[in-house]
């Protein structure tokens, strides 16, 4: 038997699936403690969509317990059994505690049944509930494609509700998509289409996420981030919760502490009410992949706020400093729930008695094209297009990672003709957004929106061109994709884009591991979903 198994990210073992310990550094233990951290809220889920039919209120604080178990789970956030292990028995007393509200508790299957406080007992338990436990591939693949979307929808809803914005409706589709994913009577059929819901909801859950986050903190607008550093002591904040961000700022003010971005935090850099603070100094470094290095060089201390993780080394695991869904055995975690100031005297003590960061890099880097700023500059980029100036626009949202083969993102953004605009959002720009590849009329030719859950910006402004050319079908507009992908947040966003109706994406470096080959052969024939091949090939098929 194996001792683990998964394969929900793209840099899964032999692109079939991790086995011995994950590829992400995630150790056996770990992954089997997630699958049945997910078989738990699975029967959470079940509980509170029975009580639903029963026309009873489920209270947002489960809601929000479920959220968090799925966000856990994603690639590169929490490696640590305890916490995991803690969440598990919670969410078994809660799950009691809603059983007996139920009038009709016969129809609970063995996913809401299962309760136990025995550490022995949970983790021999949690050796057989996991991916491979559904048989049939076709029906495991498509289980898997939706909760990998409801992990990234989850992951989203988080980001708003600490923002104050909830949605009831979305959280009751997640739970009841959960619950569905346990049901043996689901045909092939009716697990597609409730995929292609899970995509309907993914733009809900990335719309409210956008509102949340423009009405806290304003627009994105067009900035000029410095990539260089100043000689104070500092501390990095890496991930994508922006009210962490807001809190660390305000927390810092005064201090003599600098604060910096990292990788997926980046876009923080955009928002006005950032702007204000002036020791926010700008962004350091690259994507998440690079953390080891850029950790290390950083001097300071670091805060993870959502995903993306690297298990750190020796040499600064005392300088990582958790908050939210990310743990890490042997980092200090910094708590706080939904609506509580959190705490961060500690790292901002810690800043102090650190160097400044070591500079590796000068510059400037531009971003802040989210899409009321993109629509800001429409007279100008329709006019660009009519002309001929623009002759496509290339969208490269997504995901960097470590692999080799990543490499031809940026040598595919080095050969686009001139007259192309790259439209990105997620750390997949890392592998671009430092190269001078001008601009078009005075339109930069790489247009950051943001974060990953900012290719919402991209859907929001695929549209809006295609209502201003007076489109029938999004697919005609000038637009082509070709996306790279990583882990659980981007599965979502492919489904948002699937479900709006785009084709023909192009997805790599590889085609998920979890793709059975009737959901690849589905997903292909109704979708064009195409993988990559070599630059000079995919530059001929795209764009010329």
């Amino acid at each position: 038997m194996n001792k683990m198994f998964c394969f929900q990210c793209q840099e899964t073992a032999g692109c079939s699936g991790c086995t011995i310990n994950g590829v992400c550094g995630k150790k056996a233990t770990t992954a089997n403690l997630q699958d049945l951290l997910i078989y738990t809220t699975k029967g959470l889920s079940e509980v509170t969509t029975n009580l639903r039919k029963e026309n009873k209120e489920v209270d947002v604080e489960v809601n929000r317990i479920i959220r968090d178990a799925l966000f856990t789970t994603i690639t590169n956030a929490n490696f640590d059994d305890e916490v995991i292990l803690n969440k598990i028995k919670y969410i078994m007393d809660i799950k009691e505690e809603l059983i007996s509200k139920l009038d009709d508790k016969s129809v609970l299957s063995e996913y809401a049944a299962y309760h136990s406080k025995d550490e022995f007992e949970l983790r021999e338990k949690s050796e057989n509930v996991g991916v491979l436990d559904t048989e049939n591939e076709d029906i495991r693949s498509l289980r898997e494609l939706i909760i990998y979307g409801l992990k990234g929808m989850a992951a989203y809803l988080k980001h708003a509700g600490v923002l104050g914005f909830e949605n009831n409706e979305i959280d009751a589709f997640l739970q009841k998509s959960l619950t569905a994913t346990t049901d043996d009577n689901l045909t092939l059929q009716d697990l597609i289409d409730l995929t292609m819901e899970t995509g309907k909801f993914g733009v809900d859950a990335m719309a409210l996420l956008d509102n949340a986050n423009t009405t806290s903190y304003g627009n994105p607008e067009i900035t000029k981030v410095n990539i260089g550093v100043r000689n104070n002591p500092s501390i990095l904040v890496s991930g994508h919760d922006l009210k962490d961000m807001e809190q660390l700022l305000k927390q810092t003010e005064g201090t003599g502490v600098d604060v910096y971005t990292h990788s997926e935090m980046l876009p923080a850099n955009y928002y006005p009410e950032f702007k204000k603070y002036d020791h926010f100094v700008g962004n350091y470094g690259n994507a998440w992949w690079k953390q080891k290095e850029e950790f290390e060089s950083f001097n300071g201390p670091i805060l993870l706020t959502t995903n993306c993780l690297v298990p750190p080394s020796e040499s600064y695991k005392d300088r990582v400093y958790t908050t939210g869904a990310v743990g890490f055995e042997g980092c200090k975690h910094i708590e706080g729930g939904y609506g509580e100031e959190k705490d961060f005297s500690e790292i901002i003590e810690h800043a102090k008695r650190c160097n400044s960061p070591k500079e590796i890099e000068t510059g400037e880097i531009v971003g802040g094209f989210a899409h009321n700023q993109v629509m800001a500059l429409a007279d100008k980029i329709v006019d660009a297009v009519k002309s001929g100036a623009i002759k496509k626009f290339v969208v490269m949202a997504g995901c960097d990672g470590r692999q080799k083969g990543r490499s031809y993102y940026t040598e595919f953004a080095k050969s686009l003709p001139k007259d192309t605009v790259i439209l990105t959002a997620g750390c997949a720009k890392y592998r671009y957004n430092k190269l001078n590849l001008g601009d078009i009329n005075g339109i930069p030719r790489v247009l950051d929106a943001g974060q990953c859950n900012d290719s919402y910006s991209l859907a929001v402004i695929a549209m809006k061109l295609q209502e201003v050319f007076g489109l029938d079908d999004i697919n005609e507009l000038p637009i082509v994709y070709n996306i790279a992908w990583y882990e659980q947040k981007a599965v979502i966003v492919l489904l948002s884009l699937l479900y709006l109706g785009v084709k023909n994406i192009h997805l790599g470096p590889t085609l998920p591991a979890f793709l059975s080959e009737n959901t690849a052969k589905f997903l292909v024939e109704n979708f064009g979903i195409a993988g990559i091949g070599t630059v000079e090939e995919d530059i001929e098929k795209l764009i010329k």
